[in-house]
């Protein structure tokens, strides 16, 4: 779970009121958090929600802590509505490369003025650009952060792609100016996340009007114009990626965080030569406007009691919900920093912290049965000791997944999926098929953990299915992925054959043409004549797409074809 440090005395300005340790403490769950320890005034706080990024920095603890102190919060008028960027002019503008579109797609910003940065809003800045590119942005391959004196920017900004063996500049901790091959070879930062550039021909780079470099994204800013230091007063911040929706839930997130601490918010606005989610040209930051209509029964029937409909509403504005009242129900509407919601029992989870799970009274259990283990997870537990017992590692992943992972990302263009039909966010719109882009996506992130590789996860997949209910059907199965230097099917092979070994049961191979696996070198996996899963070694177009620089073989077994 994401921890962050935080001075007492700075929450505390942040929250708008003297609290103690002790008081602190107790309002910590309104957050998802708790205290670790605390030394001198200085706090580690553990979040326990990985869904809500707004909260992993000081000012998301507090702003959680302040609304409901104040019964909700002040609306922030710093995002843009969609539509409505005509009544928000900028002359601060980003313009986008075509060639971008292929590397790294998007970007955000805006400018922050009226306030003088002090020592505790630099480190809490850097600590939050740090989680956010880290763990919501996946190690900067899907989000980074740059922050930049803007006093010395002149626009428009480009947003260009560059030759990385002719672009020089000089970074943040150098006094040289190095080429972005350099960088990436030399700079410590180039060396921990070149892996998210590996295998392009051209690399991004942001620059202003008179050609001043800021950055290189998303590896490391410019010494010119990207160092900030405490005592400055008009900065930029820019968020890049490669999905869309992160980039900009990123700069919402920095954008509350700056008014928080007392500065005024100006818009950015982003040109781009192609089709993007948002449109061709996207003003920062952006008001999402989501929202979930709750209807008062279904609160009544998830909690098992009673809410009147006053009471609802009241708890959930103090959580720093907007709540409108229509015919029986609640339209809850989300600030453009969050976009957590995926049904509305999300918005019913919110009324429970902002009540207080204390204010419901316990309720005996009236029935009592004995329960067991079904057979597949009988099974599914026999398997996970053999497989471990094979020296492989296990990891766990999300059911829900990202279209482009289970599709052309494994060389599945076509693949039927089941999808959500609310869809928050492009990377939870449908349910995995499969447990093989969950191994390449770790693969992938894995290039520097030493050598073999070896990697398991037993979990549930989704099937699309014209025949089912509902038109799909679960399925539990194995998936395995080694990964060195000369992995292959005859090793992938040994590792099932030793599998059904133990298991006591036969199986056979056929040849079978699949799209992840290289021609010729797959088969698909029969059991009592069923097919029951595949095992081959993962084409190279396949691990470019994941950037994983070594052979990769693997298999995926149904285990229900074993009952």
């Amino acid at each position: 779970m994401p921890t962050i440090t935080a001075r007492l005395e700075d929450l505390q300005s942040l929250i708008g009121r003297e609290l103690s340790l002790a008081e602190l403490e107790a309002r910590l769950p309104l957050a998802k958090a708790e205290l670790k320890r605390e030394e001198a005034g200085e706090l580690t706080i553990e979040l326990n929600d990985t869904n809500r990024p707004d909260l992993w920095c000081a000012e998301g603890v507090a702003r959680q802590i302040r609304a409901h102190a104040e019964g909700g919060l002040a609306p922030y008028t710093c995002y843009v509505v969609p539509g409505d960027e005509v009544a928000s002019p900028t002359e601060a503008v980003i313009r986008v490369s075509p060639a971008l579109q292929g590397v790294r797609p998007y970007i955000a910003g805006f400018l922050i003025q009226g306030i003088t940065i002090t020592d505790d809003g630099l480190k809490q800045f850097i600590q939050t650009q740090e989680k956010l590119s880290e763990n919501f942005g996946n190690r900067r391959a899907a989000v980074s952060v740059g922050l930049y004196n803007a006093a010395k920017i002149t626009w428009p900004v480009r947003y260009i792609d560059v030759d990385p063996q002719s672009a020089t500049f000089v970074p943040l901790g150098f006094d040289e100016p190095l080429t972005l091959r350099e960088i990436l070879e030399r700079h410590p930062k180039g060396i921990d996340y070149r892996y998210v550039l590996e295998g392009q021909p051209r690399y991004p780079l942001l620059v202003d009007a008179n050609d001043q470099v800021l950055s290189f994204p998303p590896i490391i800013n410019s010494r010119a114009l990207g160092e900030v230091k405490v005592g400055d007063d008009y900065l930029l911040v820019e968020v890049t990626g490669t999905e869309m929706h992160q980039v900009l839930l990123a700069a919402n997130i920095l954008a509350a965080n700056a008014v928080d601490r007392g500065g005024t918010v100006l818009p950015v606005r982003c040109e781009y030569p192609y089709d993007t989610p948002f449109g061709r040209a996207v003003v920062t930051p952006y008001d999402f406007r989501d929202s979930v209509r709750v209807a008062i029964t279904d609160v009544a029937r998830v909690l098992g009691q009673d809410v009147e409909m006053p009471e609802l509403g009241r708890c959930l504005a103090a959580y720093g919900l907007g709540v409108m009242v229509q015919d029986g129900a609640i339209e809850v509407m989300l600030p453009p920093f969050r976009r957590d919601y995926m049904h509305p029992v999300d918005a019913i989870e919110d009324y429970l912290i902002s009540a207080g799970y204390n204010s419901f009274a316990p309720v005996m259990p009236s029935d009592y049965t004995v329960g067991e283990l079904s057979a597949i997870e009988q099974l599914a537990g026999q398997v996970r000791k053999l497989v471990v017992g094979l020296g492989f590692v296990e990891i766990m992943t999300n059911i829900l997944t990202a279209r482009e992972d289970c599709t052309t990302r494994v060389g599945l263009p076509d693949a039927p999926l089941v999808a959500i039909s609310n869809v928050m966010s492009e990377l939870y719109s449908v349910l995995r098929n499969s447990l093989v882009p969950s191994l390449l996506r770790m693969e992938g992130i894995s290039s520097r953990a030493t050598y073999p590789h070896r990697v398991f996860e037993l979990g549930e997949v989704q099937v699309y299915d014209e025949t089912a209910d509902l038109k799909s059907r679960t399925e539990v199965r194995l998936g395995a992925i080694i990964a060195h230097a000369s992995a292959s099917f005859s090793e992938a092979h040994s590792y099932l054959d030793a599998l059904f070994y133990y298991l006591d049961r036969e199986y056979e191979l056929a040849p079978v043409a699949h799209g992840t696996f290289i021609p010729g070198r797959a088969g698909e996996i029969r059991v009592g004549g069923r097919p029951a899963g595949f095992i081959g070694e993962v084409h190279p177009a396949v691990l470019e797409q994941w950037g994983i620089q070594v052979p990769c073989a693997l298999f995926e077994l149904t285990l229900d074809t074993l009952l």
